[in-house]
């Protein structure tokens, strides 16, 4: 018998949405198939259930789990994806973290949702910078005391997705810009630390995937195969 999940997860239809970067002014379109995106960030109890560890800065159950790379964010959806009993998505080549990783687009396992899919469900219909107003869906700077909250206090979006926008950023699977920044990966959505103008759907930053700070944790995504 297949274990119950740890985490909550939404299924998403397929849909359309149209990115744009503010540093190089560029738009693109992209059209996505049905996937499943978790309701609320990875917490140190489940990553600690999982991994075993707890990384994180702040301590707390419920707390989002931070300080973990986009490396050890994508071994822990492997780990997960076997717990559960899922094909894992990612193969990872031996030798070390600077090598190349494969995702397997067939496999059914847990892994970091694409940019294009985390904003979609950010959106959850809406086109605006937010899903509602700030102070009623996401602790940033100006409303958490300047420090991390639990998962799960602020009002959801329409489709039932919590803190996509402030308490930590979410590790995306894209690579930012290969031509300019190498191997930094995107991430998305804000953190209690930052500023309102952070905290908006299309913002996008980027970092090392080896890098850890304690407004970074993540999401997992799941195929619809």
């Amino acid at each position: 018998m297949q274990p119950e999940p740890q985490v909550a997860m939404i299924s998403v239809s397929r849909g359309q949405i149209t990115l744009s970067d503010r540093r190089t002014q560029r738009r693109w379109v992209v059209d996505l198939a049905p996937y499943k995106l978790a309701a609320l960030p990875v917490t140190q109890r489940v990553f600690a259930d999982v991994t075993g560890l707890r990384p994180s800065a702040s301590v707390g159950d419920q707390l989002p789990v931070e300080s973990v790379s986009w490396w050890e964010a994508v071994r822990f959806c492997n780990a997960l994806s076997q717990q559960d009993g899922y094909t894992p998505a990612y193969h990872l080549l031996p030798g070390g973290e600077d090598n190349e990783i494969e995702w397997d687009h067939t496999a059914d396992g847990y892994r970091l949702p694409t940019e294009a899919e985390w904003e979609y469900a950010c959106r959850a219909g809406t086109d605006g910078p937010r899903y509602g107003q700030l102070d009623e869906i996401a602790w940033y700077r100006a409303n958490s005391s300047e420090r991390i909250k639990d998962v799960g206090g602020k009002l959801p979006n329409a489709w039932g997705f919590y803190d996509m926008l402030g308490n930590v950023w979410d590790w995306c699977w894209d690579v930012y810009d290969a031509d300019v920044y190498d191997t930094y990966r995107v991430l998305r959505g804000g953190g209690w630390f930052d500023e309102h103008w952070s905290c908006r759907a299309s913002a996008r930053r980027r970092s090392h995937p080896t890098f850890k700070v304690d407004d970074v944790g993540f999401r997992i995504a799941r195929s619809a195969v």
